[in-house]
């Protein structure tokens, strides 16, 4: 029944989407990735704030048509942070991940890597139990909508705000099952924003939307076991810190 609620869902909104882009159905948002690195840090790793800034950003984009959307880093060079004196001091780097959703089938793929390996994660879309806000802000020109949403096991209060000016469950990352586009994502009041930056609508290119391949496959429980045991893992070694997603 919540399958073919999904959907039916997923009809009406598409022939929402029809009015809202005319005949452009084709497109790629560019969001700004913005991570509070100081925030993360644990109670005894506070003298690292010297060596790193606190602030990293980076870039996003999330190629979409009709049905189909595939959110991917936009690949850069790695960030060598430097002092005054002109030493290195850390390297920053993102661990890979991309997420591929179709909504008409009613599934979705994520390639996430993992401690240097790659593994791939296949599953059906869920229904996230957002719950819908009577605020309004404008962001980047956009009217948008807010709706909130409390994570459990990761303990993350997420905000996000959506706008159905533009195609119904597009986002960023798994926030895509609101009955817009997300604008922006804010997770623990500031700790890791995720902002569009850039709407472009067009045709795509041979190759900017396909389902992603390659690594281990593995269910989203299994993945989410080995990273909490490696996490603790290195807790009880004094092991390098890891900045999560």
């Amino acid at each position: 029944m919540k399958r073919i609620l999904i959907i039916l869902g997923t009809v009406v909104s598409m022939m929402a989407a029809h009015f809202v882009f005319g005949q452009t159905t084709e497109g790629v948002i560019t969001y700004e990735v913005k991570v509070n690195m100081h925030r993360r840090l644990p109670p005894d790793r506070e003298g690292m704030k010297e060596m790193m800034p606190e602030f990293n950003i980076s870039s996003d984009q999330l190629f979409f048509n009709e049905t189909e959307s595939l959110y991917k880093p936009v690949i850069e060079e790695e960030d060598d942070f430097a002092d005054e004196g002109g030493n290195v001091r850390m390297r920053f780097r993102r661990p890979e991940a991309e997420y591929y959703f179709n909504h008409s089938a009613s599934k979705r793929v994520t390639l996430q890597e993992f401690m240097g390996k790659k593994y791939l994660i296949e599953d059906s879309l869920k229904i996230t139990p957002w719950k819908f806000g009577a605020k309004v802000k404008t962001i980047n020109g956009y009217e948008c909508r807010q709706a909130t949403l409390y994570i459990e096991d990761r303990k993350q209060n997420i905000v996000a705000w959506y706008t159905d000016k533009l195609r119904p469950y597009m986002g960023p990352e798994n926030f895509n099952t609101l009955p817009g586009t997300v604008i922006q994502i804010d997770m623990n009041n500031g700790e890791r924003v995720i902002t569009v930056q850039k709407i472009e609508k067009r045709t795509l290119k041979k190759g900017e939307l396909k389902i992603s391949s390659g690594g281990t496959k593995i269910t989203e429980k299994e993945f989410r076991k080995m990273v909490e045991a490696q996490m603790q893992r290195m807790g009880r070694e004094g092991g390098n810190v890891m900045i999560r997603n």
